[in-house]
């Protein structure tokens, strides 16, 4: 407890402290997945952490599963997060923005698109989901194609780019709780046969591929990716 208070190095910051705000979803986006003046405030009322990891955040519009989540994939995202990490950084503050693809944890009223929620399988979760007119049960999801799952990893190493210019000092990628990256490592969500399902190799590697791809490095050779890191 004596050393709670005292400074800590992470990486390239040297924190106040070690208290972490963990990762909270508060449903207040705009309905665009917008962050509005709200968290720019509520953010910046609890920089006195030594860490925030914001709420979960959608790395694209597949990746909404409950409502009024915020996302950082478009323009008007990055603006809106702009807000929210200049008032933590005003504050002295530090913030990650954890990002979060809920896969089959989702439900199309909760969602701008409407579509029917992705994942490695088609299989329902068996769960309920609360929505704008109240429980609703999760029905079962589109499995994603390999080329989707490729794309989803492209996905979320643009998500994180975004991150960065929107002001973040780093990402933290969900990758439990029965979300999407979870979901491939559990044989109840994933029934592929191709090199996305079956062994533990194999339901591993969209998670491999998905950290290659924030980290800037090619998850298949280890080596650095053609494109510069997040």
């Amino acid at each position: 407890m004596n050393q709670s208070f005292t400074p800590v190095r992470i990486g390239r910051y040297t924190l106040p402290n070690r208290l972490v705000m963990a990762p909270m979803t508060r449903s207040r986006a705009k309905f665009d997945g917008t962050p509005g003046e709200l968290a720019a405030e509520y953010y910046a009322q609890r920089a006195g952490v030594g860490l925030i990891v914001t709420e979960g955040t959608q790395p694209s519009d597949d990746g909404q599963g409950y409502l009024a989540t915020p996302g950082i994939y478009s323009p008007a995202h990055i603006a809106g997060w702009k807000k929210v990490t200049r008032a933590v950084h005003d504050e002295g503050g530090h913030i990650f923005i954890q990002i979060m693809h809920a896969g089959r944890m989702s439900h199309p009223n909760n969602t701008s698109h409407h579509r029917q929620a992705v994942a490695p399988s088609a299989i329902a979760p068996g769960a309920q989901m609360f929505t704008a007119t109240g429980m609703q049960d999760i029905s079962t999801p589109r499995a994603l194609s390999i080329d989707e799952v490729r794309q989803t990893v492209a996905d979320f190493r643009r998500a994180a780019r975004a991150a960065i210019e929107a002001g973040a000092d780093g990402v933290e990628l969900h990758g439990a709780n029965s979300y999407l990256i979870q979901q491939f490592f559990a044989p109840s969500a994933n029934a592929r046969s191709d090199e996305y399902g079956g062994s533990i190799a194999n339901r591993a590697r969209f998670a491999i591929e998905v950290v290659g791809a924030v980290a800037g490095r090619s998850a298949r050779t280890g080596r650095p990716s053609a494109c510069p890191p997040a």
